[in-house]
């Protein structure tokens, strides 16, 4: 019988199912002219090259923008802290949060259809939103076949 393991926080990230109908899943064909690609260049390298890309394809980080959400008025430290523990690379986080002023969005694009607010660290180290007066009907709506959501919520 399985243990559970009931004092682990659950991860901020999902696996999203790339192999059924109707799904594209980016198979990634251009990885194979860059392993000729260094084959050509460079007669030095080693004869047999990895088969493995470099894309990690099937992982949704909905989770991880909802919950930097939820923190925004929070010290910044402590929420990226308790984020890269429950993550499996910290590259997403910085996909929302500005670090700098020149990198600030008032929204931020996950894929074709989902927007979320966009946040910064101010002076204090506080995790604030850019635009806190942005709403749904600010959202450029791309085409009215697909359903677009805003911070999780849908946009009609």
């Amino acid at each position: 019988m399985r243990i559970h393991q009931e004092n682990t926080a659950k991860k901020l990230y999902r696996r999203v199912n790339t192999t059924t109908r109707h799904r594209s899943n980016n198979p990634g064909a251009e990885y194979r002219w860059e392993r000729y690609k260094q084959k050509a260049t460079d007669e030095n390298m080693p004869q047999r090259a990895s088969m493995h890309g470099k894309q990690k394809r099937g992982l949704d980080y909905s989770p991880l923008f909802m919950f930097l959400l939820t923190k925004v008025g929070q010290q910044w430290d402590e929420v990226y802290s308790h984020a890269v523990k429950r993550l499996d690379k910290p590259e997403p986080i910085f996909w929302m949060v500005a670090l700098h002023s020149h990198e600030q969005r008032d929204y931020v694009r996950c894929g074709d259809t989902r927007f979320y607010h966009g946040l910064y660290v101010d002076d204090a180290g506080i995790l604030q939103k850019v635009n806190p007066s942005l709403s749904a009907e600010d959202i450029p709506m791309t085409c009215q076949c697909c359903t677009h959501t805003f911070n999780g919520v849908v946009v009609t």
